[in-house]
């Protein structure tokens, strides 16, 4: 086991633990994801990681991710969803056509 994973396992049951004897802090209303990205690769690679994933995990590939550019697999426990995905190239490059355009312009200021 890597220490990153030792660390992520452990702060994940140190923050349930946290909730659980502290009732009186609340606890998020909207469902919580930990996300996993692949180191980036080529898209067949990447994708071939997610794949693998999805057998251990016993999910399937969202088709709804797709045409987005991401192929993604996940599992849920309960409101908290553990998420692998791959962020194709497409997907990549179009996200760095539109922030090239950062800064260019600026909205009027709202009329009081």
């Amino acid at each position: 086991m890597t220490n990153d994973r030792i660390a992520c396992i452990s702060g994940l049951r140190d923050l349930a633990d946290f909730l659980d004897t502290n009732p009186d802090i609340p606890t998020p209303c909207q469902d919580i994801t930990a996300y996993y990205l692949p180191e980036r690769a080529t898209d067949s690679q990447m994708c071939e990681e997610i794949d693998k994933i999805a057998a251990y995990l016993g999910s399937e590939i969202d088709p709804d991710g797709l045409p987005g550019g991401h192929y993604r697999t996940s599992l849920r426990f309960g409101p908290v969803e553990y998420r692998a995905a791959a962020i194709l190239a497409s997907a990549r490059a179009r996200f760095t056509a539109e922030m090239s355009y950062a800064g260019c312009v600026t909205p009027d200021s709202p009329h009081e």
